[in-house]
């Protein structure tokens, strides 16, 4: 995601030689394929096709998925630990600094 967060869009190819040069184990071009295929099915991706080659892009903004993500997890948190879920993230929050607090309360209100 990160890959094409940066590039805005890409085909398969470039964002496999892109994060292949990064690693030392090399992964297959069907391997990146699968997964941007699998990606775009779920709607984190779209996806263009140009002649034979598909052009994949983000469908969010990376602060957007990160939300989603975010939102995701909490409410997987809160459903799985209920109350004690709940408690722990007010500790956190009530351990923060008065300003940062102020400022997630602002963060939270436009959601």
């Amino acid at each position: 995601m990160e890959e094409l967060w940066s590039s805005g869009e890409a085909p398969v190819r470039a964002v496999m030689d892109a994060l292949n040069k990064r690693t030392k184990q090399k992964r297959a071009y069907t391997t990146y394929m699968t997964i941007m295929a699998r990606l775009h099915k779920k709607g984190v991706l779209v996806r263009r096709r140009e002649g034979k080659t598909d052009f994949y892009a983000p469908s969010q903004t990376r602060d957007e998925y990160m939300a989603l993500r975010a939102r995701a997890e909490v409410e997987g948190l809160v459903a799985q630990y209920g109350d004690v879920a709940l408690s722990n993230f007010a500790q956190q929050m009530a351990g923060l600094d008065p300003a940062r607090r102020r400022a997630l309360q602002r963060l939270g209100r436009k959601s």
